[in-house]
């Protein structure tokens, strides 16, 4: 009868074996069909031999329902390794973040890393993320098997071959093995090694260094998936590693370098590996250049093989398809073929940049106040648009390696995106307000494929407006004056009208425009002679006001008059001024059809009240320092410009307004740097500060601000003109908060010091001793409390043996003397207990506590 059930309770076991120890590695991919609709695919890899072979398995779809998909198919890749592919459809019923997921008992047995692996289920995930902002999304396919050999002492590479259909990026993670629920496995730990276990975040190469026991070993790591900055899913692999103790050495791939190449050119190179043991290497190739639908490129042969060295050739006719934002990336694998011993495996990983050709600009034409780009029909059909770029000067761009677009260090703005490919050409008028006459403007255009990803950059292209109107070229103070000053302007004659079509007489109108009166141009003037281009403003106000000019082109005469067209808007130089302290601050616009290289500025000498130079700047900013404080310092700027179009004076010289300014000193102390030091016998804290050596040397004044709780508004408590403050309330507590300021004679106040604060840990809590000796020998007398720093309030009672009051006090600073508060009776000596609620001042405010214990007394 026993036997009966030994061979019951042996069966039972064996049951629970069978069904238990198969699951070594896999993970979880899925593929966009459409809409919401997805199909995914469970691949895991099994023990062959196990009874307990799963033709169907449970798959959580991640919005709260599952279902029972059937074995596609398997491969026995080995006696011990079966292959396994679980396949189905799923839709969701709206967007969000759906973590599919699969949980099978169990894992195989043995594993180093995981206690009692037999008896721990087997877990993977994938998050899929449903957006329609994104468009529809694949997860990431790893080519390369996720079981592994390694050799104890030997560096261990594994990399999945990641390859992205739809071009995401990708990044890489190591996380925990998961078993019950998707929690982490208790007890697990990442293998033990000799240097480091990692993973590379961008290759993917999970790099073992090194192995330190034999055994089977799991690992889990996540592939992220990356779109436009943002996370689009993940898929987490479960990898199982064999370690054996061998003497083998792993084949070595010779480095190769990322590359780059134009799409529709030939990529060709040679891939080569050895063997440090002159073993047999099988070197082969995966990845997305493979994998393309047009034109996938091939590696001959692939695999290859070799006794200690091996060498194939890798070719790719890249085609426009190919573009995308991230590189493709080849994924490189040697592994020795020994029978005998481990076969151990090397990686290398190879990223291939395509990019988009460069267009092809085929004219610029200008037109009146426009110029029209035009170019040929670009050559990639699978591009969406062309970007159009401009900048006001030629920089003779060439693009650096593998560098698309127009980089922002050109100068070089976007001006338009054409959302046509079949469009080639473009009007450029500056967005309806006209380009400017002299100005060259120059081009370059992109194609933009899918993702926003730019092609290479066409070669610049310039061209000059016709010069068939006139061209501001001046508009310079020449008197400063509140009412009385004086403004020359200046301008060039057309010299490319067309005097058939525009056939005269000629006028021009010289109008002004004050921004502090409106938008509206007022007519100061008018010249009947082409080539008379010159007129004087006066008298107007010019010290505190500033104008803005434009020339008006006049044909015909009477009622066949008519406005030709108009120079672009020059304003003048009005110079701005701020005092600061031993300083005054310059600032004046330079919005001017024209290029200003440089400005010179000018300071008018007391002594000879000349305006003599005292510098210059390439921007429309100085600062003039050195000053005394209070004195009035007057200047003016000179500003040196040009057009680029040839035939106008060069350089073109105009002035500003006078200005004056004082220096005043406005400039705050800088930040002390405060420390608090605690008196805990005193119940103070002393503050101290040191003030930077690198501002400036001055008599200061300090405020001191205190507050008393975290959530408290700083008050100011004190002031002094020492470097130091000693610090006490009342009643006495250390708790608080302090910053401080700097002030200096002129009342600048700096901005708040660092902020320290004393919590009640800092003198520590109340206590209270456990003897008390009272017989007037000066030593323990008296029960009292100690460390009464930061109470607020106390309320103490002392009973003896029996339960009956001898003593209560609400006083923090109380003495005990050992008699009885009734009848002022001396107490016997003994154990006497005390219970009682102190309130402690903290940066929370004050906190209640109980407080109990037990003292001895002694006579």
């Amino acid at each position: 009868m026993k036997r009966f059930f030994y061979i019951i309770f042996l069966n039972l076991i064996l049951i629970q074996f069978v069904n238990a120890t198969h699951e070594r590695a896999g993970e979880i991919i899925f593929t966009h069909i459409f809409d919401r609709t997805y199909e995914i695919k469970i691949i895991t890899y099994t023990y062959a031999p196990s009874p307990a072979d799963r033709p169907e398995l449970e798959i959580k779809w991640g919005d709260g329902t599952s279902s029972i998909l059937p074995r596609s198919g398997f491969v026995d890749l080995t006696l011990e390794i079966r292959r396994n592919e679980y396949i189905g459809q799923h839709t969701y019923a709206g967007n969000g973040s759906f973590k599919i997921s699969l949980e099978d008992p169990n894992r195989n047995y043995g594993i180093v890393n995981i206690p009692n692996s037999v008896n721990i289920p087997f877990y993977i995930e994938t998050l899929l993320i449903i957006n329609p902002f994104l468009g529809g999304n694949s997860s990431p396919v790893l080519l390369n098997p996720p079981l592994d050999y390694g050799c104890v002492n030997r560096l261990y590479v594994h990399n999945p071959a990641a390859f992205d259909p739809d071009g995401d990026s990708l990044s890489y993670r190591l996380t925990v093995c998961r078993g019950v629920n998707g929690l982490p496995i208790p007890g697990y730990s990442f293998p033990l090694a000799s240097s480091s276990f990692s993973i590379d975040e961008f290759t993917g190469d999970l790099i073992w260094d090194k192995p330190v026991i034999q055994g089977e070993y799991n690992v889990a790591f996540i592939i992220e998936e990356w779109r436009n900055g943002q996370r689009i899913g993940y898929v987490t692999r479960d990898l199982q590693i064999k370690i054996d103790a061998c003497s083998n050495n792993p084949p070595v791939i010779y480095s190769l370098n990322d590359t780059c190449i134009i799409a529709g050119q030939n990529l060709q190179f040679e891939v080569s590996a050895i063997d440090p043991d002159g073993d047999l290497v099988a070197l082969s190739g995966k990845g997305s250049p493979f994998i393309q639908e047009e034109s996938p490129a091939i590696m001959q042969p692939n695999p290859a093989y070799g006794n200690g060295e091996v060498t194939a050739e890798f070719s790719w006719n890249t085609k426009c398809s190919h573009v995308q934002k991230n590189p493709h990336q080849l994924y490189l694998k040697a592994r020795d073929s020994l029978v005998s011993d481990v076969q151990l495996t090397a990686y290398k990983t190879v990223n291939i940049s395509v990019i988009g050709p460069s267009p092809e600009i085929s004219a610029a034409i200008p037109l009146g106040n426009s110029i029209t780009l035009q170019w040929v029909p670009y050559e990639c059909q699978n591009a969406t648009a062309y970007r159009i770029y401009r900048k006001d000067s030629f920089f003779g761009y060439t693009p650096a390696y593998c560098e698309t677009g127009v980089p922002a260090y050109t100068g070089y703005n976007k001006i338009a995106d054409i959302n046509t490919l079949t469009q080639t050409e473009y009007t450029d008028d500056n967005g309806g307000l006209g380009l400017i006459h002299g100005i060259e403007y120059c081009y370059m255009i992109t194609a933009i494929f899918p993702g926003n990803v730019e092609s290479l950059a066409s070669l610049e292209w310039c061209a000059l407006l016709k010069k068939d109107l006139p061209v501001i070229t001046n508009v310079s103070i020449e008197k400063t004056d509140a009412s009385n000053g004086e403004i020359y302007v200046a301008w060039s004659k057309p010299t490319e009208l067309d005097t058939i079509q525009i056939p005269g007489p000629y006028k021009y109108e010289v109008t002004r425009n004050n921004p502090l009166q409106g938008n509206d141009y007022i007519t100061v003037g008018a010249l009947n002679d082409l080539n008379d281009t010159t007129f004087n403003d006066i008298p107007i106000p010019t010290l505190i006001d500033n104008y803005k000019y434009k020339i008006d082109l006049y044909s015909g005469v009477g009622q066949d008059e008519f406005k030709v067209g108009s120079t672009s808007p020059a304003p003048s130089i009005f110079l701005s001024t701020y005092g600061t302290d031993k300083a005054i601050e310059l600032t004046w616009n330079n919005n001017v059809p024209w290029y200003n290289e440089e400005f010179t500025i000018y300071r008018q000498n007391k002594v000879t009240l000349d305006f003599d130079s005292i510098g210059s700047s390439l921007i429309p900013v100085f600062t003039d320092t050195g000053l005394v404080n209070s004195i009035e310092y007057c200047y003016k700027i000179k500003s040196i410009g040009r057009y680029a179009s040839p035939g106008i004076i060069n350089p073109i010289i105009n002035f500003s307004q006078e200005n004056c300014g004082i220096p005043i000193d406005n400039v705050a102390p800088c930040a002390p740097v405060l420390q608090v030091q605690t008196n805990c016998e005193i119940y103070e804290n002393d503050l101290s500060w040191d003030y930077p050596d690198s501002c400036a040397n001055e008599e200061l004044t300090y405020y001191i601000y205190y507050a008393g709780l975290n959530e408290d508004d700083f008050q100011l408590f004190d002031s002094t003109q020492n470097n130091y403050y000693t610090f006490s309330v009342t009643p006495p507590t250390v708790v608080g908060c302090f910053t401080i300021t700097a002030l200096d004679s002129l009342y600048n106040q700096s901005v708040f010091s660092n902020l320290e604060c004393v919590d009640i840990n800092e003198c520590g809590r109340i206590w209270f001793p456990n003897f008390m000796s009272p017989n007037g020998d000066t030593y323990n007398d008296y029960f009292s409390a100690d460390s009464v720093n930061s109470v607020h309030s106390l309320s103490l009672r002392i009973f003896n043996r029996w339960g009956s009051i001898v003593y209560e006090t609400e006083d923090p600073f109380f003495q005990w003397d050992g008699r009885d508060q009734n009848n002022n009776s001396d107490c016997s000596p003994g154990v006497y207990f005390y219970e009682g609620v102190v309130a402690e001042y903290t940066l929370r405010g004050p906190v209640e506590r109980v407080v109990k214990g037990n003292v001895t007394l002694l006579r």
